[in-house]
């Protein structure tokens, strides 16, 4: 580089051929005849040589081939002869024998017995005893192995196949295929109902409570888990609706809505999971809030409505209806579409409770003075009504998803479970067992998904909460547990979609979360 500070041109080298007066095609034959000669001079063998030309004057595919040919070769290690053998080509066999490498997902840190801090928080609950503050890495693996079989009620079924396939030597890559697709096509048997559910004692954990990371203020009146997300909601009288992602051990909180001076009664989903209903304890004005626009609206007026005060309903399943329940005995069918009443019912005695058949077709609303009614949907009309064997004064009901029970409550605890098709077409239909475990008034009942539960509870008492194993009509004995109180007064019990958890909202603004681990979904 110069003064200047610009770098000096180099000068150009003139081509052979313009030395030599040659044309570039004498000049190629000349270089050839040139590197010929230095080759032999060398004493490198023909084959070199021509190997060499190909390089120059274009087989690149014959290199290529001839490349690939020789790197597929697998020379054998010789453990007692470090030394290298030149093979034809003039290369050695420790230069043509490739070089084991390690996958790129492969770390030597992982194959070192590292030990983990077990005081940690995140892997406190792991611990089995004081004792164990520290654990390497393969008895962690061990222990969260251990913790997924304990949540899953056992190794799933997906897990057992996948483990004897790598278990199995020798297998044909097409049998692997084989396999790989008849798991595919056969995933929803992993995933579906569960084998006949056993009597006696029934498999529980308890976990972290579903609204941890936002308790209620107040006692809680209502808990739910969405129809097809999972989520569960819970509500009550601090004034507040909250959404809470389940997965038994964090919990972690969606979102929280206020609704100012107005303490909840009941509040629950639609039927397709969109929206969120709101009633109060106070005057008929209700809220709907739009999950998918963000928006809180508020029903002032309901056009059709002539009550007071509104604070018990039902959402029918096919979602098309609202039953609301008014005094003296009045139900009051609702559209969701237009948000009027189409159709009003009127019954003898005050309304306790109500609920849809499956199909949305009928209706079963219970009295207070102990008599049930069934409704037709479509002409309003009383199909009959029977009277609740042994009740004076009814206060919960509740049907089965599949159409098999009606579960009716009463104000001293008993607990009468009917076939539904004998409550439609007997006209004294009789229960198929009366179940006496609470002593106070019965007012929560709730099915599970399969109808193998009944969940049933009551706000009067601490601890007063069952769960029946339908198939033989008896109790489970080993719930709740009573050498402490988990659960204190029941304000609302609610099952997953697929029966994996199971919630109960209590007084203490707690909604306790359970799992059920005979079930392998949410």
């Amino acid at each position: 580089m110069d003064s200047s500070g610009t770098k000096p041109r180099m000068a150009k080298k003139r081509p052979l051929s313009e030395d030599l007066g040659l044309s570039s095609s004498l000049e190629e034959r000349f270089m050839k005849t040139t590197n010929a000669v230095q080759c032999v001079t060398l004493g490198a063998e023909d084959e070199s040589v021509r190997l060499l030309e190909d390089l120059v004057f274009g087989a690149e595919e014959q290199l290529r081939e001839r490349l690939e040919q020789d790197s597929g070769r697998l020379l054998e290690d010789d453990d007692d002869d470090d030394s290298s053998v030149c093979s034809e080509d003039g290369v050695s066999e420790s230069q043509a024998r490739p070089v084991a490498r390690s996958a790129v997902w492969e770390d030597e840190d992982d194959e070192q017995c590292e030990e983990i801090d077990m005081t940690h928080r995140f892997r406190r609950d792991l611990k089995k005893s004081d004792a164990e503050n520290k654990m390497t890495k393969r008895g962690l693996q061990r222990r969260l192995k251990e913790q997924f079989e304990k949540a899953m009620g056992g190794t799933p079924s997906w897990a057992e196949v996948t483990t004897r396939k790598r278990q199995k030597n020798g297998e044909h890559e097409s049998e692997d295929e084989d396999e790989s697709q008849d798991l595919l096509r056969r995933t929803g048997n992993f995933v579906g109902s569960s084998e006949s559910l056993p009597k006696g004692t029934i498999k529980i954990k308890k976990c972290l409570n579903a609204n941890n990371e936002s308790p209620g203020g107040d006692q809680l009146t209502s808990v739910q888990f969405h129809p097809s997300a999972q989520i569960v909601m819970t509500a009550g009288l601090d004034h507040s609706l909250s959404l809470f992602q389940v997965d038994g051990k964090s919990n972690p909180k969606i979102q929280t809505i206020h609704l100012e001076n107005f303490p909840v009664n009941k509040a629950s989903f639609s039927a397709d999971g969109e929206q969120i209903v709101a009633t109060g304890l106070r005057n008929k004005l209700f809220y709907i809030y739009d999950m998918m626009e963000g928006k809180v609206v508020p029903v002032c007026s309901v056009r059709g409505l002539n009550e007071q005060k509104v604070s018990d309903f039902q959402v029918s399943p096919d979602g098309k209806y609202l039953l609301l329940s008014g005094y003296s005995g009045y139900l009051h069918l609702m559209t969701t579409k237009t948000r009027e009443v189409i159709r009003s019912m009127k019954m003898n005695g005050n309304v306790c409770s109500t609920a849809f058949t499956t199909d949305s077709s009928k209706i079963f609303a219970n009295s207070e003075d102990g008599e049930v009614f069934i409704w037709d949907v479509q002409s309003s009309k009383c199909l009959k009504k029977f009277a609740d064997d042994g009740c004076v004064h009814g206060t919960s009901l509740a049907l089965s998803r599949d159409g098999q029970y009606v579960a009716c409550g009463s104000q001293s605890g008993v607990v009468n479970i009917y076939s539904q098709n004998d409550c439609l077409h007997k006209q004294e239909p009789r229960p198929l067992k009366a179940i006496m475990n609470l002593v106070t008034a019965a007012t929560s009942l709730c099915f599970n998904s399969t109808s193998e539960i009944l969940a049933i509870g009551s706000k009067a008492e601490n601890e007063a909460n069952r769960l029946v194993h339908l198939p033989s009509l008896t109790v489970f004995s080993n719930f709740p547990q009573f050498q402490k109180k988990t659960i204190y007064k029941t304000r609302c019990l609610d099952f997953s979609p697929r029966s994996g958890f199971y919630s109960v909202a209590n007084n203490k603004g707690k909604a306790l979360l359970f799992r059920l681990l005979h079930y392998t979904d949410f």
